[in-house]
């Protein structure tokens, strides 16, 4: 049996972007900077992908700065270009669990339970 699992908590380095794939299935991609990833505590970068509603409710509230819980599964990519083979390593989010905003800062939250309950993914 495997088991691919993986779970972080980071803040957000950029606004995340929300697009519909040609299904219609929205998918918010965010870049997510981890604490203490490297042999000497270093700053490691987490490409994030989240489907569906919690994609949408992730896309609505959070933003550069954000401080996010993320658990899910490592998927790895590879593609061909004009200058050779490329890779990438994403995590896919089954679950995202907004944290508490920074030291004076206020962020927005969902309005209502049921957005709440959508940040676990299908």
């Amino acid at each position: 049996m495997n088991i691919n699992k993986y779970f972080c908590t980071g803040r957000l380095t950029s606004d995340p972007e929300l697009r519909a794939l040609p299904n219609g299935t929205s998918v918010c991609e965010m870049r997510l900077a981890v604490d203490g990833m490297g042999r000497k505590g270093e700053v490691g970068f987490i490409n994030l992908s989240v489907y569906g509603g919690c994609g949408e409710v992730c896309a609505r509230y959070l933003k550069k700065g954000s401080k996010i819980a993320v658990d899910g599964r490592i998927e790895h990519g590879e593609w061909d270009t004009d200058t050779g083979k490329r890779h990438e390593h994403r995590v896919i989010a089954g679950a995202v669990e907004f944290l508490t905003p920074r030291s004076g800062e206020q962020e927005p939250q969902p309005e209502h339970d049921s957005e709440i309950g959508e940040l676990v993914a299908a």
